[in-house]
C-alpha cells in the first residue's frame, strides 16, 4: 500500500517507519522546512552549542521498548534534568523537596520532620481539591504556593489558578529527601547528536519519502491507501466548528561569553517576572564543551492562527469542541488521527513514540484482518 504521513514529527517518522519495515511505501510531509517536530534540534551557528529549537526536549521514561527503540537509532547519553527556579531575590531547587522546604523555612528539617511541617502548611479542610489552586493549597500551603506555582502558573497558562484543573499539579512531585532530580522514571537521557538527527535516521529506509514546506490538502486524501494525520485535528477540518485553544511559546535568543546560569533550566516564580524561564542549552549536552552560550528566554501567551501551538489548554469549552471534532474524525474514512496535535493531548516523547507504535501495530492488524482502519487507536479524550 502507498500510506502518506502527514507530520514529520517523532509520530510520523516511527509510524512510516513501521510501515516500510512492513513493506509499504510511506510518504512523509511536513510543511516546515525540517523533521523532528517541535524536539527540532540544530547547532546555533555563533556559539556551536546543539539547541532545542522549540524549548528544551528531555527524554525520561519507565517504558523500556521504546528506550531500547531510540537507542536503536543513536546512542543515549547520561542526562539529568535538575532545574532550579529564582523567587523572592532567592533560587531553590525543583521539585519540592527537602532542601527546597529546608532553604525557604530556614530549618533544618529531617524527613519525618519536614513531612509533619508541611502537613501543618497544608490546608486540610480541602478533602477533594478541584481547581490548581486548591490542589496546591493542600499539597504544599499557602507559603510554597505563592513562592513557586502561583505567579508561575499565570504566566504559563494565562489565568488565575483557580480557573485550571487540580489534575495540572497532580503530575509534580514533592519529596521528603534532597533528590533534585526532575524525572523518577528509570531510564533518562539525550540523544547524543541530537533529536532531527536521530528522526532522520528513523526515517533512513528505502520506503520513505520525506517531502519538506509541503502542505496536506484534505482533497487529495484519496490518492493514497490511507492517511495518518499528526497535524492539529480541528485544522484536518478547515477549523470548521471553530479553533482548539493553545498556549504558544515566544523565545527571546541571547548569548553569553562563558556560563550565563550554571544549569540548563532557571524558572522564575515571581509574576513580575514576564518571561517564565531561561534556558541555557549547553547543559543539555554535558559532555560537550562550548566557550559561548546560547540561551533562550521564554515567554507564555495565547496561541493565534499564525502562530505554532504547543500547549493544549483542554478546559470545559476546548473538552466540548473536542468531542465535536472527534464525532467528525470518526465520521471520515481513511485517516487515522496521532499525536500531539492530532488527539489534542499533551504527549511526552516516549509516550509519543509508545502510542505510535502501538498504533502502527494495530493498524497492520486491522488491515491484515480485513477490518477498516479507525480513527483514532488512542482515545483523544483520555
Amino acid at each position: 500500500m502507498h500510506i502518506l504521513l502527514v507530520g514529520a514529527g517523532l509520530s510520523g517518522a516511527v509510524i512510516a517507519r513501521k510501515l516500510a519495515e512492513a513493506g509499504h511505501r510511506a510518504t512523509v510531509i511536513d510543511g516546515r522546512d525540517h523533521i523532528a517536530g517541535n524536539c527540532h534540534t540544530e547547532r546555533d551557528p555563533e556559539t556551536g552549542v546543539m539547541v532545542h529549537r522549540y524549548g528544551p526536549h528531555i527524554f525520561h521514561t519507565d517504558d523500556e521498548e521504546v528506550w531500547d527503540y531510540v537507542q536503536g537509532f543513536m546512542r543515549f547519553m547520561p542526562y539529568k534534568n535538575r532545574v532550579k527556579t529564582t523567587s523572592q531575590g532567592a533560587v531553590y531547587s525543583l521539585p519540592v523537596n527537602l532542601h527546597t522546604i529546608n532553604q525557604f523555612y530556614g530549618r533544618t528539617m529531617r524527613p519525618d520532620e519536614a513531612r509533619a511541617f508541611i502537613e501543618e502548611q497544608a490546608d486540610t479542610s480541602i478533602e477533594e481539591p478541584q481547581t490548581f489552586e486548591e490542589q496546591a493549597l493542600r499539597f504544599v500551603g499557602p507559603d510554597l504556593y505563592e513562592a513557586f506555582f502561583k505567579g508561575y502558573t499565570e504566566k504559563q497558562w494565562g489565568c488565575s489558578p483557580t480557573e485550571l484543573p487540580a489534575s495540572i499539579l497532580k503530575r509534580l512531585p514533592l519529596r521528603f529527601n534532597y533528590d533534585d532530580n526532575y524525572f523518577s522514571h528509570r531510564f533518562q537521557g539525550m540523544p547524543e547528536h541530537g533529536y532531527t538527527e536521530m528522526v532522520s535516521r528513523i526515517l533512513d529506509h528505502p520506503g520513505i519519502e520525506v517531502h519538506l514546506q509541503t502542505w496536506f490538502d484534505p482533497a487529495a486524501a484519496g490518492e493514497y491507501d490511507h492517511v495518518f494525520y499528526s497535524g492539529a485535528l480541528d485544522g484536518y477540518f478547515g477549523y470548521a466548528l471553530g479553533r482548539l485553544g493553545y498556549r504558544t511559546l515566544d523565545f527571546k535568543r541571547f548569548t553569553y561569553d562563558g556560563d550565563y546560569q550554571g544549569c540548563a533550566v532557571m524558572n522564575y516564580g515571581d509574576r513580575q517576572v514576564p518571561y517564565t524561564r531561561i534556558t541555557e542549552h549547553k547543559h543539555f549536552s554535558p559532555w560537550e564543551t562550548h566557550e559561548k552560550s546560547t540561551c533562550y528566554e521564554e515567554y507564555s501567551r495565547a496561541c493565534t492562527p499564525e502562530d505554532e501551538p504547543f500547549y493544549p489548554i483542554r478546559l470545559v469549552d476546548e473538552k466540548a469542541l473536542l468531542a465535536d471534532y472527534i464525532a467528525r474524525a470518526e465520521e471520515t474514512e481513511g485517516v487515522t488521527f496521532v499525536g500531539r496535535l492530532g488527539t489534542y493531548r499533551y504527549l511526552d516523547m516516549d509516550r509519543t513514540i509508545r502510542e505510535a507504535l502501538d498504533t502502527v501495530a494495530a493498524y497492520l492488524s486491522d488491515t491484515a484482518q480485513g477490518r477498516a482502519p479507525r480513527a483514532f487507536y488512542q482515545p483523544p479524550m483520555g
